[in-house]
């Protein structure tokens, strides 16, 4: 039997509605991880710290998407639970649109200032041409990518998570064949793992638009003629801020535990923390999947009016974070060795500096899921300004400043504890709004 987003949600039902979301957000992160393991070891660590140090610019001009998906899926699913479905295919649509010619004046914008901002980032004599060869490419197909990161909310909201999970599976093994063909068989190096990126993409953001354009009886939602409402793309930007401000503050954070790390240790340095960043992806992929699928119950019932069962879904997923956290903390520690070895194997001393920097940071990982899903809740509840803050504070000024002191405090350690610490501070902010709102949304 099909789960509407209307229904009572036990934690089987819930499990069950967020799994394919959880899955394809984990998906998605293997397959970016693949293209690490594939530069790093057959074009070598120079390339892949090539690769990390670029890579926060273009999630920046990416993550445009997880704003529009987020923002335009709480206030669709709001609308849906107002009983307005021609209204809410109307936003959808407008939603859509949007993403096309914004995203459209990003890849000019981003293929434009690539060198600028590789060199502006640090980016040493050695690995510059790589820096902007990677990046051109990659920021070519920031349409699709924005797409695809949108679509990823949207199928949860049309109630097809199932379907989203599908297509995300299809763009991943294309991503990974096309590594395997480009990088390993025809020798293409950077611009064959980049094309790989982009191609992959393709599949992932293109596929939804093919199915969404027809009507459908089993599907909530449709592409039609776009609202008209200018206001409401201010509104789903508004309410998507949190997103944006994740990625574009986990973005400027990368560049300055980049700019840190070359100071300190150097290119090793860099090449640790983007395989730190590679794995951090998979773990904290599950939590992110579960804050992205369940956003669109959270959005339906608050539109709704149902504030029993937003208690119900605020309890039961503080709960079902509160034990990921602790089952992906103690997974990380087991496999350190593992994935160590499988992204720097080849250098001794990058596989010494990798173990015994990860053993330190997935200690993070406890507190993360808690600190994203009451983000995420509140976005789905259509308050962008308290998700906003919580994001702005968790990713931007704790981490920056911890990054910037805990090393004065305890060297090299201190900057692979700063992640832990910030989100230390982050749960106290968290709570706080939790309790502060409890009696305008009636949660609690």
């Amino acid at each position: 039997m099909p789960i509407r987003l209307s229904d009572h949600f036990t934690y089987r039902r819930l499990i069950r509605f967020v799994l394919p979301t959880s899955a394809m957000m984990i998906f998605t992160s293997i397959y970016g991880v693949v293209d690490g393991l594939f530069v790093s070891n057959f074009i070598g660590k120079t390339p892949f710290a090539a690769i990390n140090l670029i890579m926060p610019f273009i999630m920046i001009l990416g993550g445009m998407g997880f704003m529009i998906g987020t923002g335009g899926t709480a206030l669709v699913t709001k609308i849906l639970g107002q009983g307005d479905h021609e209204r809410a295919n109307r936003t959808f649509s407008l939603c859509i649109l949007f993403t096309v010619l914004f995203g459209a004046l990003l890849t000019v914008f981003g293929v434009t200032c690539t060198r600028p901002i590789a060199h502006l980032l640090g980016a040493s004599d050695a690995m510059i041409e790589d820096c902007v060869l990677y990046g051109r490419i990659v920021i070519a197909f920031t349409v699709p990518f924005m797409l695809q990161s949108v679509f990823q909310s949207f199928l949860a909201a049309a109630e097809k998570p199932k379907l989203g999970f599908i297509v995300t599976v299809a763009a991943g093994c294309t991503n990974a064949a096309l590594d395997a063909l480009f990088i390993a068989g025809f020798r293409w190096g950077l611009a064959g793992a980049a094309l790989a990126t982009g191609i992959g993409q393709c599949v992932g953001g293109l596929i939804p638009v093919i199915y969404f354009a027809k009507e459908r009886p089993a599907c909530l939602l449709r592409l039609c003629r776009p609202a008209r409402e200018i206001r409401q793309l201010f509104a789903v930007c508004a309410n998507g801020s949190s997103e944006l401000m994740n990625n574009i503050s986990a973005s400027l954070v990368s560049m300055l535990y980049n700019f840190i790390l070359m100071e300190r240790i150097g290119e090793d340095g860099v090449s640790a923390y983007g395989v730190l960043m590679y794995v951090q992806f998979i773990f904290v992929a599950l939590e992110v999947g579960y804050s992205v699928g369940a956003a669109p119950i959270v959005g339906y019932h608050y539109g709704a009016e149902n504030r029993e069962e937003l208690k119900n879904l605020l309890r039961k997923s503080l709960l079902l974070m509160g034990l990921a956290g602790i089952c992906l903390t103690g997974l990380a520690e087991a496999l350190t060795i593992p994935l160590a070895h499988l992204f720097v194997g080849y250098d001794a001393t990058l596989y010494a500096l990798t173990v015994h920097a990860f053993r330190i940071f997935s200690f993070s990982f406890l507190l993360t899921g808690i600190n994203i899903y009451v983000s995420g809740f509140f976005t789905a509840l259509n308050n962008g300004g308290v998700s906003a803050l919580i994001a702005f504070l968790r990713t931007l000024i704790f981490q920056s400043a911890s990054v910037l002191l805990l090393p004065l405090l305890f060297g090299v350690d201190g900057i692979w504890w700063a992640i832990t610490a910030a989100e230390v501070f982050a749960l106290i902010v968290s709570l706080a709004m939790l309790f502060f709102n409890r009696k305008k949304y009636g949660y609690f």
